[in-house]
């Protein structure tokens, strides 16, 4: 779950990190009586889940509340990769010498949370990595003891920041940034640019958190907070009715009940030479609604030529799945051809029901595979 910049700037806040005053607005009257209240220069920023805000003329300078007044009357309603602005965030204009990048992020191949600075601030770190790779200094928090003082110390010193009390403050916000990390259940935190201010002291400009779904169960406050705006139709509708998906670019959309199973079942497609359209697990319940939801948001893609179901009925008994299922299709009319294949308990049962439908039955996955492939390319 993505947050805007005025969002994840709160967050960093409340963990004590140095981030600019001001507020969001939705309307140039509330533009204006922000700017007053700031009493100073202030930027006019798009929230907006994309990059390039700038470039696309949705951060804005202005010296008086009128003049921020007019930035927003301008931004607001901007369309800028596709996505409308509704918000803009005011905040108090800062004069700086030098920007660094800090992030934090879960680390795969190393299995820990890593710390990652740049002198490089400013611009994409996915930029600095391609064209400067050096630049990016990268240390593994202790996975039970979390980002220790030598480690942030060794961050600033790896940035150049070799001023004693820069390189203190660096490493104390370095430490609050993995506070938040861990405090939110993010996926990503990062702070891009922070800015060396004329008087040597450090300060957030701009601000990014990145949210752990499978996590949101632990702060309902945050969920709340949710802008589905950049997220596609289906994922809203499948995180509705409690159904994890990802849409891929294949023509073989994939019901399946578990994330490993899922992920078996592409691997399955595309070794018979096939490319799934999706990844879906329905999760351990099957019936007739969830079936009928997951069906619905498969076959909403027109690439989708054949649907294949792959169930493992052990939490759910086959013989309800396939119930669910046969109820699902008389709601939901298609031409698709279906190959399914059901196995666990009450396996027999579940495909005396198949049978009544007009569902193609498979016993294994690769049979499965190879004739949802197989009618697939024959559309």
């Amino acid at each position: 779950m993505k947050l805007h910049e005025y969002q994840a700037r709160d967050i960093l806040a409340g963990y004590g990190l140095p981030v600019t005053g001001g507020g969001v607005a939705e309307t140039p009257e509330q533009a204006r009586a922000i700017a007053e209240q700031i009493g100073g220069k202030v930027v006019v920023k798009a929230q907006v889940f994309v990059g390039g805000r700038g470039k696309a003329g949705g951060v804005k300078l202005a010296e008086t509340p009128e003049q921020a007044a007019q930035a927003a009357r301008q931004i607001l309603g901007m369309n800028i990769k596709g996505l409308t602005v509704e918000k803009v965030l005011i905040a108090e204009a800062i004069s700086y010498t030098k920007e660094i990048y800090l992030g934090v992020i879960l680390d795969r191949a190393s299995k820990r949370i890593v710390v990652m600075a740049s002198a490089e601030g400013g611009v994409e770190i996915e930029e600095v990595a391609k064209t400067n790779p050096d630049a990016i200094v990268k240390i593994a928090a202790h996975p039970t003891l979390g980002l220790l003082d030598y480690q942030a110390r060794e961050l600033a010193f790896g940035i150049g920041l070799t001023d004693g009390k820069q390189a203190r403050q660096f490493a104390q916000i370095a430490t609050s940034l993995y506070k938040v990390f861990v405090g939110v259940d993010a996926d990503l935190a990062e702070i891009n640019p922070l800015v060396i201010r004329e008087d040597g002291s450090l300060q957030a400009l701009d601000s990014k958190v990145v949210l752990d779904d499978s996590a949101l169960f632990r702060h309902p406050q945050l969920e709340a907070q949710r802008d589905t705006s950049d997220e596609p139709e289906a994922e809203q509708q499948a995180r509705e009715a409690g159904i994890t998906f990802i849409k891929l670019d294949g023509s073989i959309g994939c019901m399946v009940n578990g994330a490993g199973l899922a992920m078996a079942t592409m691997d399955v497609v595309k070794i018979f030479g096939g490319e799934p359209a999706n990844f879906l697990d329905i999760g351990g319940g099957a019936g007739k609604e969830k079936v009928k939801a997951a069906l619905q948001i498969i076959l909403a893609d027109p690439n989708v030529k054949a649907v294949l179901i792959n169930i493992f009925g052990g939490i759910t008994r086959v013989d309800e799945v396939a119930r669910g299922i046969v109820a699902a299709l008389t709601e939901v009319q298609t031409d698709v051809p279906m190959v399914a294949r059901l196995v666990g308990t009450n396996e027999a049962e579940g495909r005396r029901i198949l049978e009544q439908s007009t569902l193609i039955p498979a016993a294994t996955l690769a049979e499965a595979a190879q004739k949802a492939v197989a009618v697939a390319q024959s559309r």
